[in-house]
């Protein structure tokens, strides 16, 4: 019985969060992040970038982007916001 309730509750706050213009996340995109893509190589290829694009975008480098997204270095946390701003995301949807 709980597990409905909690279901019903979920869905009451993402109508919500539609209906006040807040995005929704792709399917697609959870099922890569939940199949071990990393979130900024899902957003970056649900906004149709290239890596090169979405550096330009954030103003980093495009290395650092590879880095990111194969997880071989943490992007700095101004780093992180600037990558998340130039793909229209929370920084929280890609940490």
């Amino acid at each position: 019985m709980t597990n409905n309730h909690e279901d019903m509750a979920d869905i009451i706050r993402a109508r919500d969060i539609k209906a006040n213009g807040g995005e929704s996340i792709p399917a697609d995109v959870v099922k890569a992040i939940i199949a071990g893509e990393h979130p900024v190589c899902a957003f970056r290829k649900l906004r149709g970038l290239t890596m090169q694009e979405l550096a330009d975008k954030a103003g980093v480098s495009q290395p650092a982007i590879a880095g990111i997204e194969s997880r071989r270095r943490n992007g700095r946390h101004d780093t992180m916001k600037a990558i998340a701003a130039a793909l229209g995301v929370g920084l929280d949807d890609i940490v």
